[in-house]
């Protein structure tokens, strides 16, 4: 609290007995604007430096105890070699006129790191002295700082994520194969409706006459390979052939009737001329071995008779 006797910028003289202000008495001051800067100075006190030496070498008697070493297991060296300095070359400073930036982090921690070294190369020989083993057993048990139903949760909070990464990976594959899958599908339909403009502009030029090759008809095929060496691809299959009958036969406005008709060229042709059967001399076999029916026919056994 302050005390105030005689405070012209409050706006009033204090009574002769001094009065506290309260902290409401203060709020209410500053709210009116009463309160001005430079009222307040605090007052920085030096600090007192206590130099306690007996009480420093009393905790020192106390910490140092006359244990054996393997009870302490204090050492105190200098630093190992610095093998990146031995290795690039450099030359080697005596033990203890090594200087050290203590603002370089990484000179710092290799310093640290290199009397550590030190320190462990003196004391594993020291341990196996007094028969200490310095390596855990096999059958070992240690008890782990977290329970088993904790660590539980942990593995399960595990797999559950992987699952989850599991099967995002799953559905992305499926989204690309979908993707895929339709875009084989719209490059198949746009060559389908190539190839029908195709044909159907072919069936246009034909029927205008304006060409007479039929090679659209035979559907799609593969492209034959260009070069010298590229063989001719035979279709051999019958319904292609029974196709080309039919199409002669009867299609695309041919001639329909007549076909059967005898012709000068086919009557001029007598290379299928048989005598025997011109003359009836070709009759049917009949019975066993070949022999031939020797009775004559009804109506010439009736003439016969006849002439009787």
């Amino acid at each position: 609290m302050v005390e105030i006797d005689e405070d012209p910028q409050l706006g009033f003289e204090s009574d002769e007995d001094d009065e506290e202000l309260s902290d409401g008495g203060l709020q209410e001051a500053f709210a009116k604007g009463l309160l001005k800067p430079g009222m307040n100075i605090p007052l920085d006190k030096p600090k007192k430096v206590i130099n306690n030496v007996e009480g420093l070498k009393k905790c020192l008697a106390e910490f140092k105890k006359t244990l054996p070493w393997a009870e302490r297991l204090d050492l105190t060296n200098q630093p190992a070699v610095n093998v990146i300095a031995k290795a690039e070359g450099k030359p080697q400073q005596p033990e203890g006129s090594e200087e050290i930036n203590a603002e370089d982090d990484f000179q710092r921690e290799m310093y640290f790191y290199r009397q550590a070294q030190a320190t462990v190369l003196l004391a594993l020989p020291k341990l196996h002295k007094f028969k200490i083993p310095t390596k855990r057993p096999e059958d070992y048990f240690a008890e782990m700082a977290k329970t088993d139903q904790h660590m539980q949760k942990v593995r399960k909070t595990l797999l559950f994520k992987q699952a989850a990464m599991e099967k995002s990976e799953k559905a992305k594959k499926l989204r690309e194969q979908r993707k895929y899958g339709k875009k084989v599908q719209t490059q198949v339909i746009q060559n389908r409706q190539k190839q029908k403009k195709a044909m159907l502009s072919a069936v246009k030029k034909y029927q205008k006459g304006m060409t007479d090759k039929l090679d659209f008809l035979e559907g799609d095929q593969e492209q034959k390979p260009k070069g010298s060496a590229a063989k001719k691809q035979i279709n051999t299959k019958g319904p292609n052939a029974k196709k080309k009958y039919k199409d002669q036969r009867f299609g695309f406005g041919g001639k329909k009737k007549g076909t059967k008709w005898n012709t000068k060229d086919s009557h001029d042709d007598v290379s299928g001329f048989k005598a025997k059967m011109a003359h009836g001399k070709g009759g049917k076999r009949s019975g066993k071995g070949g022999k031939t029916n020797k009775r004559p026919g009804k109506e010439t056994r009736r003439k016969m008779k006849g002439r009787k």
